[in-house]
């Protein structure tokens, strides 16, 4: 029985004709012993009828322009030590990441996920994803609506073949825009101009639509808001590394392409790291 219902609802997510019927994610996100989105909620991007949707394939760039902040005047103070790095959240697959929010409560909204599919049309696929309306600051622009928790920051350590083999650090930013902000890849279907502008910064606003088109990229450089994590008393070699979706949340046609890393030597210092 289980198993006929489980593939029951299987086919109504390739079909996208009853995303309201699965069960909301509980408090919290993931079950125990499940991924982010629940056992329940198999991805559609992957196995039978997957090749009727046109799903995104999320992908980042290793860390750039990376810096030390030491001491007071800026975020590491009391004599902390913060790395700070850009990253590169990039949009691949045959079709765009687009979240579709609802506002629920004050400043949050429900975040569904939207695939495209072949030949036209939409399918609509509930996914535990949320959206907040927070403030990055008045020299970075104020208020947006923003992904919550798209992409993780962290240091791990490395095995004996310089793979990562535990995290150690993890940065403190959990809030992103999903934006064309450049096109950094020419690909087929990327469209040639911006289809999702910046994230909207009206906090009456009940529905948003965020995104990133095939072949572009939102980025944020190393000086923005929170991009740093905190590296107070490490010593030797490590692996800074961007994790996108870390949490599941999202439906890809790729989940095995989410990470990037960068081995670097701390203290920091720019140039040949000698690990």
């Amino acid at each position: 029985m289980r198993g006929r219902l489980t593939a029951t609802l299987a086919a109504l997510l390739v079909a996208g004709l009853a995303p309201q019927a699965l069960a909301a994610p509980g408090p919290g996100g993931a079950a125990p012993g499940t991924d982010g989105r629940g056992a329940e909620q198999r991805n559609p991007c992957i196995g039978p009828g997957s090749g009727r949707l046109l799903c995104p394939d999320l992908r980042v760039d290793v860390a750039e322009d990376l810096y030390i902040e030491r001491g007071a005047g800026g975020y590491g103070r009391g004599g902390e030590t913060l790395l700070h790095g850009g990253n590169d959240i990039q949009s691949r697959g045959r079709g765009p990441i687009e979240l579709r929010g609802l506002r629920h409560k004050r400043n949050w909204m429900r975040a569904n996920q939207a695939i495209y599919r072949v030949g036209g049309g939409v399918s609509i696929f509930r996914t535990p994803a949320q959206l907040h309306f927070y403030s990055v600051g008045y020299e970075h622009g104020g208020s947006f609506w923003k992904v919550h928790d798209p992409l993780s920051m962290e240091i791990w350590s490395l095995d004996s073949d310089r793979q990562p083999l535990r995290r150690v650090r993890k940065g403190p930013k959990v809030f992103y825009c999903f934006r064309d902000l450049r096109r950094t890849a020419a690909m087929r279907r990327s469209p040639p101009r911006r289809v999702y502008p910046a994230c909207s910064q009206d906090p009456s606003r009940k529905r948003v639509r965020l995104g990133t088109s095939v072949g572009w990229s939102d980025i944020y450089p190393s000086t923005y808001d929170r991009q740093w994590v905190n590296v107070t008393g490490l010593r030797g070699c490590f692996a800074f590394v961007m994790h996108v979706d870390p949490n599941d949340y999202l439906f890809e046609s790729n989940e095995r392409n989410n990470r990037s890393k960068r081995i670097i030597r701390l203290p920091y210092r720019s140039g040949p790291q000698r690990c």
